[in-house]
């Protein structure tokens, strides 16, 4: 009973507070619903990057992968913050110099209204097939492990408990983006945050003194004398991320998400100024340096645990965060801790819900079906694509979750975002960085790059000219061959004028004083983490931690390496 009210307490708090800072808004214009009023705070906008990007599928999915693999997963975490400091210093200048919505309408003033319909697509694809079921997959773990599910509605069908599962947290999170437009997710964002934090941190703390006799300090001790390989921040060519590819596919792939990844980006473009949208940005980006605390740093306690102590181990690596809460969490704390990995699991949820409705409705309804839609029609639109997305991404939870359990969660998510993201990610540099690439180039280069990491990434399994790679050097050779590609077409068929940006005037693009030497110092504080673990713990051998992995949870069972 306690758990079942501090968890609806915290649930009804975040959504008090979400109703009566946007109830008066306008939410009549696709400005006010879809951006805000171009009114957020940097404070806003850097709580809702992370919490957008914070949710069950970096809880689990990253704690599971630290589970089985280490710290090596802190790459996800820690090299992202490389990829937001170039999107405060590189993208978001030309994106609110534009006065941009959505980045397809960016793409129609660079290349041509085809090229903006094409991506349109992409984009809303990869927010659909990549991210919102992955986000309602890992959440439903959660959920199911933490509050006995299959105990409450009488059955351990697995589909089942996914479905019931998934529908309810699909239907509240629907409600914020439906029926609040972005404010109300940004807003909710935020005040989740700040309890994610408190629970988040938690974890990690409880935990190690679960394992060194009710002394955090003693835990952390017994955890590096015990666990040093899996402390690595750098791993070798059989590890699940062999250290070449953060130079590779890595940046990539985190340069894509936090730069040109619409649900990420949507909330920038609805900052007051330039400068206060670099502020949150890089507010994010130091941040983010504290990921591996809460997002890796459990799945390695869980490991010591299920490996190294009398109690049995998770039945999947998906449970490793699940049962460090079960293990570590007073019963008072539960329902509060719940409710805000709840919050995390909606914040996520309807930000992507509110970018796919903000895709449809003004790049394809209003900038390609119905030009002359009024801004009511293009808001009522985007409102009832968002109902339609809902039941789709249930539907595809049911269809994901077994492919989930035999590749890792996280692996398979990124794997299949490779195939979409790299296209549009170099699309968007090729603009930036030439002013004479027509759009012919970049419309080619869509196609060509979806058809590359289809063919190479997924039916070859990774393999080129019989050769062996890992998936994150075949996207960065795809990216490699798209670039050439584009200046190959820029050099045949260039544009007849080079591309002259505009600025719009939607909002003050002064730059902060101070974003450059934020920038210099986070990446500082980058080299210094990874110097540090791999100076300390050395480099992680992947064969030894696959076969320590596998003596715990034997391939008959679930092999998990995630390749």
């Amino acid at each position: 009973m306690t758990t079942a009210l501090s968890f609806l307490f915290f649930t009804c708090l975040v959504a008090v507070v979400a109703w009566w800072r946007t109830h008066n808004d306008d939410q009549q214009t696709s400005t006010g619903y879809f951006l805000a009023g171009r009114g957020l705070s940097w404070f806003v906008v850097g709580g809702s990057l992370l919490l957008t990007n914070l949710s069950t599928e970096q809880l689990v999915g990253l704690n599971s992968g630290a589970y089985e693999n280490g710290m090596i997963v802190m790459a996800w975490e820690v090299w992202s913050s490389l990829a937001i400091v170039a999107m405060a210093i590189i993208f978001l200048p030309r994106y609110l110099k534009s006065g941009i919505t959505t980045i397809p309408e960016y793409l129609e003033l660079r290349y041509n209204s085809t090229t903006r319909s094409l991506t349109s697509v992409i984009f809303l694809a990869s927010i659909v097939l990549n991210v919102l079921p992955f986000v309602l997959l890992s959440g439903t773990e959660f959920m199911i492990d933490v509050f006995g599910v299959p105990e409450l509605i009488g059955t351990n069908t697995r589909w089942v408990n996914l479905l019931v599962v998934s529908t309810l947290l699909a239907t509240v999170g629907g409600c914020y983006a439906v029926l609040g437009g972005l404010k109300a997710v940004a807003v909710s964002d935020t005040v989740n945050g700040v309890g994610l934090v408190i629970g988040g941190l938690m974890i990690p703390v409880l935990g190690l003194a679960y394992i060194g006799d009710g002394s955090t300090i003693d835990g952390l001790s017994v955890l590096a004398e015990s666990q040093p390989q899996r402390l690595s921040s750098l791993g070798d060519h059989n590890s699940n991320i062999p250290w070449s590819t953060l130079f590779t596919g890595m940046t990539l792939i985190t340069i894509y998400y936090w730069c040109t990844n619409q649900g990420i980006v949507q909330r920038t473009l609805a900052s007051k100024s330039l400068a206060e949208g670099q502020k949150g940005v890089l507010f994010a980006s130091v941040m983010k340096l504290a990921g591996p605390i809460y997002l890796v740093l459990p799945g390695i306690i869980a490991w010591h645990i299920a490996s190294e102590m009398d109690v049995p181990p998770p039945e999947r690596p998906t449970q490793a965060y699940g049962y460090l809460v079960n293990l570590t969490l007073p019963s008072w704390a539960v329902g509060f801790f719940a409710a805000t990995i709840f919050g995390a699991i909606l914040s996520s949820f309807n930000s992507f819900l509110n970018s796919g409705s903000t895709l449809f409705s003004v790049d394809l309804y209003k900038g390609w079906l119905r030009p002359n839609a009024t801004e009511v029609e293009t808001v009522r639109v985007g409102k009832i694509s968002a109902l339609v997305i809902i039941p789709v991404s249930i539907g595809l939870v049911l269809f994901l979750a077994p492919l989930a359990e035999k590749e890792g969660l996280f692996d398979l998510m990124k794997n299949i975002a490779a195939v979409l993201n790299i296209p549009l990610l170099g699309i968007v540099f090729m603009g930036f960085f030439s002013r004479r690439a027509p759009a012919a180039a970049a419309n080619a280069a869509l196609v060509a790059g979806i058809a590359f990491q289809s063919y190479f990434g997924i039916y070859s399994g990774n393999h080129i000219g019989g050769v062996a790679l890992h998936w994150l050097h075949v996207a960065a050779l795809n990216f490699v061959f798209l670039i050439a590609l584009m200046y190959l077409i820029r050099l045949v068929a260039p544009r007849s004028e080079p591309y002259v940006q505009k600025y719009s005037e939607d909002v003050d693009i002064t730059p902060w004083r101070f974003a450059k030497p934020v920038g210099v110092g986070v990446v500082v504080l980058i080299a210094i983490m990874y110097i540090g673990f791999a100076g300390e713990f050395g480099t992680i051998n992947g064969e030894q931690i696959k076969a320590e992995f596998q003596a715990v949870h034997p391939p008959a069972v679930d092999v998990g390496t995630g390749e």
